[in-house]
């Protein structure tokens, strides 16, 4: 027999950092360091480099970084390719400098780890690997077209003497300038190593802390939503049990009433609506008070769909008789089987109170329509009301938040209803869906899409 799933569906609605500005501190970095070393080189180590290209290059990303400064402060979102885009320019740069300073060869050659370490921590998985390609590439390019870097010119007699001392002697200083070219084939093996470790472990550790991040999230709204909820079924309760006297003694009452005027058929007919909408509130009451601590309601087990719905359907229409309602029921015969908690009843009904409420000054009926199949079932609920603007359209499903308004534009709702209605059908695994109607004569539809499963 299938059944409502009640599986919890995670809510995924969360911001994300902008990483941007924190490239930007760190390109600062970068433009200070080389402008520094390009500077210590040529002025105190007198290395004869091609100062011209070099510092065009550092210009320019000053430039580029004053741009993106300015697009950030007055710019909207940033997106992950275009943070992508800025670590490609700076590894553009990085490898122009390299080019004129010896290529692969150069001691700063793994500053190309950096690009790729940065794009694994803040962005997805596929950018990571590209910019771990894009490094590898420039990185390979350097090894076979590169201008060499030109040796010192200045007076370095006292740091070679302390450099060969710390490399054991002279004679194994030479073995190692005889094997260069095998050092420099091994430093490019490392960076490939090292680049693919990056890539693998920093884009799983990254995605795995944003996966906690909002599972977190939607942890704490869950829980603020459950505390609202429980505020909201304690209050019920009480008002529940203080009604019942009342309530009682209307039904009474108006029982005496008809039979005192049995004669009147006009008076006798509003008083036999009224004696039922307050049964019907009885019946709610007796019912609120009887499922606490139960899973769900002894009296609709086991029952089809389509005599489910038209079930609620009939129930609604004693609430509100005056409601012109249309209803279309479609679906796989015979139809499949639920077993409904009454929040689910109540919540639909309340879905249904408030189409009616905006469709009341319509002369168009209200129209339900339902379409199920072995897996799901969905109904739509469609009105001609004033529909949804785009201001409220965000905050619909909030507590305490409602759109009907009375004389005066006060509140004429105490906006629980659809926050209770979308609380109970997320937690059976459903979503509630609210949308102005594609249609020049206006309207909204409610959507309520529900999975089934067998049991």
């Amino acid at each position: 027999m299938p059944q409502i799933d009640q599986g919890s569906p995670q809510m995924l609605r969360q911001g994300k950092a902008n990483p941007l500005p924190r490239l930007l501190a760190l390109r600062r970095i970068e433009v200070l360091t080389q402008t520094t070393v390009l500077f210590l080189a040529v002025a105190w180590l007198k290395i004869p480099l091609p100062v011209v290209p070099m510092t065009v290059v550092i210009v320019v990303l000053a430039a580029i970084n004053l741009a993106s400064r300015w697009r950030v402060e007055h710019g909207g979102p940033v997106s992950a390719g275009e943070v992508f885009f800025h670590l490609t320019i700076d590894v553009g740069a990085l490898a122009w400098q390299l080019y004129f300073a010896g290529g692969s060869a150069n001691p700063f050659v793994s500053l190309f780890l950096l690009p790729p370490t940065l794009a694994a921590a803040l962005l997805p998985a596929r950018h990571a690997w590209g910019m771990a390609g894009i490094t590898l590439l420039v990185y390979t390019f350097l090894m076979f077209w590169n201008l060499p870097l030109p040796p010192p010119q200045g007076n370095l007699a006292e740091w070679d003497a302390l450099l060969a001392r710390a490399a054991g002697g002279a004679g194994e200083h030479a073995a190692h300038a005889s094997g260069f070219a095998l050092h420099v084939v091994g430093m490019w093996l490392n960076f490939v190593i090292s680049t693919g470790v990056v890539a693998f472990f920093l884009t799983r550790m990254a995605a795995a802390l944003r996966e906690r991040e909002r599972e977190l999230a939607a942890a704490r709204e869950a829980a603020l939503r459950n505390e609202q909820i429980l505020s909201l079924g304690t209050l019920a309760a009480g008002a529940a049990h203080q009604l019942g006297t009342p309530l009682g003694t209307m039904a009474i009452v108006l029982r005496e009433l008809e039979l005192n005027h049995e004669r009147d058929p006009e008076l006798s007919e509003s008083l036999l609506l009224l004696r039922q909408q307050v049964e019907r509130c009885k019946q709610t009451i007796s019912e609120i008070l009887a499922s606490t601590g139960q899973g769900r309601d002894e009296n609709l087990r086991s029952l089809p769909v389509d005599a489910y719905l038209q079930r609620l359907l009939d129930d609604w229409q004693i609430i509100r008789p005056q409601a012109v309602l249309h209803v279309t029921l479609q679906g796989e015969q015979p139809a499949p089987a639920i077993a409904a908690e009454r929040t689910l009843a109540q919540a639909l009904l309340n879905l249904l109170d408030n189409a009616a409420d905006a469709n009341a000054a319509s002369a168009e009926a209200l129209h339900f329509l339902a379409r199920w199949d072995t897996g799901s079932v969905r109904v739509e609920i469609l009105d001609r009301g004033p529909g949804l603007q785009s201001e409220t359209a965000q905050r619909l499903g909030e507590a305490f938040f409602s759109t009907k308004t009375g004389s005066g534009g006060r509140p004429r709702g105490i906006g629980i209803g659809l926050f209770l209605s979308n609380a109970t059908i997320e937690r059976l695994g459903g979503r509630v869906e609210l949308f102005n109607r594609d249609d020049p004569r206006g309207g909204a539809c409610t959507r309520v899409t529900l999975p089934l499963r067998p049991a």
